[in-house]
């Protein structure tokens, strides 16, 4: 199953965006900690590729430390690029963001040349949380569904630095399969894009490879990474007793139990891919796009050859 989900105000978003960047210094694109590259939206990059970038890996108290770190490094690898770890729930970021900006952009200072800021992010990876802590009071709505934040807001963090908020934005085609799955799981997709089950079985068969004992621990199991993705979410649905009648498991309240246990860290701190698994997944995704692109030729080209030859 590929995961896609595009509504109409994040069309209108990307417009916003686009017309904002012309005057920004430095763009903040906030990152699930849990999935870096899977939350890293590719239509941003592309829409600042010149631009001086802070990548601020948020929730990183969810995510596995060892992970994130390895992360932080790779990103600060990058020409024109810093990257932060942030707690969920940080009470003061705001003079780590205010501080890594300037380092990025340190021409970028007092009232006659302000540091101009774009904040950027995916649906509930914790931005309009950040806001609201930048600022110590409600500014941003804040849920956890995604897509709450709908417009851009103009936030003055200090007499010369400007941070525009924006609405939390995904892209129309997700090209690696797993990296939607990963969002999924994060919660970053609308609940009417996805198959629960199906996911919950993606995310149990990355976590039984990579992190049996925090399964083993949360669900009282034996023997984890032993079993397959399907068994050991029967197993889960008859232990925390997601059962039908006559001794079946109900797997999509099963499935609910998963992913909430995930989203809310009780599985434990898991981070759900590293840099270079994300580079072999991209790698195979554009590869099999251009298979697909070569199939989808040839179908064209024969169908104009057949309607040529009826027309003889």
């Amino acid at each position: 199953m590929a995961i896609q989900w595009f509504p109409g105000h994040m069309n209108k978003a990307k417009k916003q965006v686009a017309d904002r960047l012309k005057d920004i210094d430095v763009v903040i694109e906030m990152l699930d900690a849990r999935l870096p590259a899977s939350s890293a939206n590719p239509m941003l990059a592309a829409m600042t590729r010149n631009k001086k970038a802070l990548k601020v890996l948020n929730k990183q108290d969810l995510a596995d430390p060892n992970r994130t770190r390895v992360w932080i490094e790779h990103y600060n690898g990058q020409s024109d690029t810093r990257a932060i770890g942030l707690d969920a729930g940080e009470k003061s970021p705001a003079q780590r963001l205010i501080a890594a900006c300037r380092e990025l952009a340190p021409h970028r200072r007092g009232l006659d040349k302000p540091l101009r800021v774009l904040i950027c992010g995916i649906p509930n990876v914790g931005k309009s949380t950040l806001i609201n802590s930048l600022l110590g009071r409600r500014a941003a709505k804040v849920g956890n569904e995604p897509g709450i934040t709908k417009g851009e807001q103009r936030i003055d963090l200090a007499d010369d630095f400007i941070l525009y908020d924006t609405p939390g934005m995904l892209w129309p085609k997700i090209l690696v399969e797993q990296g939607g799955y990963n969002l999924a799981a994060s919660g970053a997709v609308g609940r009417n894009a996805l198959d629960e089950e199906e996911v919950s079985l993606e995310l149990l068969k990355y976590l039984i490879a990579n992190y049996p004992a925090e399964l083993e621990a949360r669900y009282k199991l034996d023997g984890v990474a032993d079993m397959l993705d399907d068994e050991l979410l029967e197993a889960i649905g008859r232990r925390r007793g997601a059962m039908l009648g006559g001794g079946r498991v109900n797997f999509q309240k099963a499935a609910e139990i998963v992913l909430t246990d995930f989203r809310d860290g009780a599985i434990g701190r898991i981070t759900l891919e590293t840099p270079d698994e994300w580079q072999r997944w991209l790698a195979e995704a554009r590869r099999l796009e251009v298979e697909r692109q070569i199939a989808r030729d040839r179908a064209k080209a024969e169908r104009a050859a057949a309607v040529k030859k009826r027309r003889g």
